[in-house]
């Protein structure tokens, strides 16, 4: 049934011409034209990127500018389109905004529609008698978002918060203002869809398709919120269609909610993905009252989800089921993608999911600093069958409940579960990002001198709403929580744990210290490609402490503890090229080693979700894929470590086992064959012996190591190898490689041309260890397939190369030392 409502864009694919100036603020004198002279904008945008676009200003994430572009943040921005409107027969005329970014004032003909103080919420205004048949004029006046932070914080007083604005004042994207990964660049703008909606009668104001399971049938609870004409009388016909199954009912006029069921028979369920396939069905909504009529349409899938926190003997789990199965989570934390959303679409989204499945996960954590994300990102990770573990926009930082505040909020997660509640993919709705950690901790309690922080949020308003909207989801207070208001919410033997003494503090081999349940954040720094990182850091020479380099380096003490953190593990570098690769090489280890560590305790553990998994710009992170979409040796780690199917070698109170974690459907039946091996030319097997390792599926298995493997002549020449006969490898060394004896050299490499790029294939002369290859240093543009590779020696690799830009011929000459690295070249 077609739509008797009316839409008219009043964005710029839609046909409307805007510009944007400033108001007021500390705009420079070489931008002082920008007080009296518009440029052009783009809506959805913002402020930054239409400046950018106009030539105005640098790019933003480029050597030191983020620091000379901060006037922007503290002005106050006026965009500006007149259009012509043809009227028409309907009652009731509304301009919608999906998203204003943040503090903003509408006027249209010179009259004031309202004001928004929400990033993350829509708004309807009445405009009904207001709009003429030429020229209409709209204004949305936005005031400096760093300015506004101030003032609503002395208004109402200063609540704890990390970083440096009072991003909790306000009810805007927090990493917005910056983060420890983050750059600074406080947007303003008209950042989601504009329209002006004229409509009669009824219409459709929202849907919350719930799609549940009867056992083998398919029960969808379709709930409408209605919109109503004040002369409205005619009764409304509601058609929900699904799988087949058409369901109808009738609502009197004035009817506020309407709830249909629908019952399909033998569905086929929903399941993420390694557990099963992703059907989605059709679901079409129509509306009828009279002469006017709505429709509405999306897609849902078939599955229930249930979070299981019951204490046991251990302490108290964190287990998500998924139609009743355990899935153990292999996960990633996700932020906004850029830090200018508006640039963001369905292809970014698909590109960033894409990383997440090539490196073997089935969660993303949309991390409670960033925003609420668009319906393609939900969409994407429905089809694809990764689960979204979702956040109330909620971090680090202690927030009022006081008005006006506590109505955003609560405006907000209305509106954003009504949204997101229909997805399939959607497994967990999360009250906020160590909030609950950092009243405990964080020394909150004094400033906040008996004031609220936020408690009321996460313990009474949330949960209503969820359960409320989306009674089909479980609901979590916070990350990290142990599910019990008297426990510490950061405590391994229960819930939900970070762990964040390692990098901050300690060494990663701290990681095995943990026995945690399950853990939902941790992570290790380390630099963004090199092509990334010199796209946009210009210091002459280049430094890890460069003026610019810092500019990109968020994190406290950053650096220094990128130093500490090599530990034992390996040495100081000597050159900037062995900053960049020891730096890279131990970030990917860290985080491995954790991750082993935690598979092997598996059912004890239940899952891991890495911080985190993308960048905004380039800068030095905790991330896997750097701001470019480059996948640093992290990443290829991760792909390691999330298989489906992991050997890892673990320490165990008798001596050395080898653990394997079997998270598939099919029991796991290979032969092992374990050595122990010489480091030196040659790799003389000192003792071999082979086993048929047998693991059943969703199961780990503990193996002894005969005493002969495990006993080395020479701990410093010696390493275990694990290789089961389908491929899958395990290594273990002695000692760290400050003290192991590696061979300088140790491969050959050589350079064939294919139609798409090139491959490199490499011999092993002798152990080769973290074989990585850097394309993008020959071409920014350049990928690879594989890395972190260790071979014995007689073995061969070959790197397949995506490149259509550089010659073979010189390609040939090049592949040496820096772009193709060892860990033998530290060491040696």
């Amino acid at each position: 049934m077609p739509s008797t409502l009316r839409t008219v864009p009043l964005t710029t694919d839609g046909g409307a011409a805007w510009t944007v100036r400033a108001i007021d603020g500390p705009v420079p004198d070489r931008h002082s034209a920008l007080l009296a002279a518009p440029v052009p904008a783009t809506v959805p945008g913002e402020v930054h990127t239409d400046l950018l676009a106009a030539g105005v200003i640098p790019d933003p994430f480029d050597g030191d500018n983020e620091g000379k572009l901060f006037w922007i943040g503290r002005t106050s921005w006026s965009y500006r389109t007149v259009f012509d409107w043809e009227a028409d027969e309907h009652a009731v005329q509304e301009l919608v905004a999906d998203g204003l970014d943040t503090a903003a004032r509408i006027t249209l003909n010179g009259t004031e529609l309202g004001k928004t103080w929400n990033q993350h919420r829509s708004y309807r205004f009445a405009v009904t008698g207001l709009l003429v048949a030429e020229r209409n004029e709209l204004v949305i006046e936005f005031a400096s978002p760093v300015a506004t932070a101030n003032q609503l914080r002395e208004a109402s007083g200063m609540w704890p918060h990390t970083n440096l604005h009072p991003y909790n004042a306000i009810r805007k994207m927090a990493s917005n203002f910056g983060w420890d990964w983050g750059i600074d660049v406080a947007t303003a703008g008209i950042w989601r869809p504009l329209r002006i909606e004229s409509w009669s009668g009824v219409r459709i104001d929202s849907v919350r398709p719930l799609a549940g399971l009867d056992r083998d049938n398919g029960v969808l609870d379709t709930r409408l919120a209605l919109a109503w004409a004040d002369d409205a009388t005619d009764d409304a016909a509601i058609t929900v269609e699904v799988g087949g199954t058409t369901t109808e009912m009738t609502v009197a006029a004035g009817t506020a909610e309407a709830g249909v069921t629908s019952t399909i028979d033998a569905v086929d369920r929903w399941w993420p993905r390694g557990y099963g396939e992703q059907p989605l069905y059709d679901v079409q909504v129509s509306l009828q009252a009279g002469a006017n009529e709505d429709a509405w349409q999306g897609r849902v899938g078939f599955r229930t989800i249930t979070m299981d926190v019951a204490p046991d003997e251990h302490g108290g789990p964190f287990i998500l089921s998924v139609n009743g199965k355990p899935v153990y989570v292999r996960g990633a934390n996700w932020i906004p993608d850029d830090a200018f959303v508006t640039r963001l679409n369905r292809s970014t989204y698909e590109a960033g999911i894409t990383d997440a499945i090539d490196a073997n996960m089935n969660l993303l954590r949309v991390w409670g600093g960033g925003i609420y994300e668009s319906d393609d990102f939900y969409d994407v990770c429905d089809e694809l069958g990764v689960l979204v573990w979702q956040d109330f926009l909620f971090a680090c930082a202690a927030y009022s409940e006081d008005e006006p505040l506590w109505s955003e909020v609560k405006a907000e997660a209305e509106q954003a579960v009504t949204r997101l509640s229909r997805h399939a993919s959607l497994a967990l709705w999360n009250g906020n990002n160590e909030n609950i950690w950092g009243y405990v901790e964080w020394g909150w309690r004094v400033p906040l001198a008996g004031r609220s922080w936020g408690e009321g949020y996460y313990f009474d308003l949330l949960p209503g709403i969820v359960a409320e909207l989306d009674p089909r989801t479980p609901y979590s207070a916070g990350s990290p929580f142990s599910y019990d208001r008297y426990i510490h919410p950061n405590d391994e033997r229960n819930g939900t744990m970070h762990v964040w003494d390692v990098w901050n503090q300690v060494d990663y081999s701290t990681y095995r210290k943990y026995k945690p349940r399950f853990v939902s954040e941790f992570g290790f720094q380390g630099p963004p490609a090199w092509s990334t990182l010199t796209s946009v850091v210009h210091d002459e020479p280049l430094d890890p402490y460069g003026e610019q380099m810092l500019v990109h380096q968020k994190a406290h003490e950053g650096n220094l503890k990128l130093e500490r953190g090599l530990g034992d593990h390996l040495p100081k570098w000597s050159s900037m090229d062995d900053w960049h690769w020891t730096t890279q090489l131990n970030q990917a280890r860290a985080v491995a080693y954790g991750i082993e560590h935690f598979r092997s305790l598996f059912p004890l553990n239940t899952g891991a979700i890495v911080w985190q998994l993308n960048d905004n710009w380039p800068v030095v992170s905790w991330a896997a894929v750097d701001g470019n979409g480059i996948r640093k040796p992290l990443w290829f780690a991760l792909r390691r470590v999330y298989a489906d199917r992991l050997l890892t070698v673990q320490p165990c109170e008798d001596g050395l086992v080898v653990a394997s974690h079997n998270d598939t459907d099919v029991a796991w039946s290979t032969e092992l064959t374990v050595s122990r091996r010489s480091t030196r030319p040659g790799g003389e097997v000192f003792a071999s012996e082979q086993f048929i390792l047998e693991v059943p599926a969703r199961s780990n298995a503990l193996n002894e190591f005969p005493e002969s493997i495990t006993t080395p002549t020479d701990a410093t020449s010696e390493y275990i190898e694990v290789r089961a006969a389908d491929g899958t490898t395990a290594y273990w060394y002695f000692v760290e490689d400050t003290a192991l004896q590696l061979t300088a050299n140790p491969c050959t490499a050589e350079v064939t041309a294919t139609p798409n790029g090139y491959t490199v294939t490499v011999t092993a002369t002798a152990l080769t260890k973290d074989l990585a290859l850097f394309p993008d240093r020959l071409d920014p543009t350049a990928r690879v397939d594989t890395c972190l590779i260790t071979l014995n020696p007689g073995d061969t690799h070959t790197f397949h190369v995506t490149n259509t830009t550089t010659a073979p011929t010189t390609i040939t000459i090049t592949i040496t030392k820096p772009v193709l690295r060892t860990a033998n070249d530290l060491i040696t």
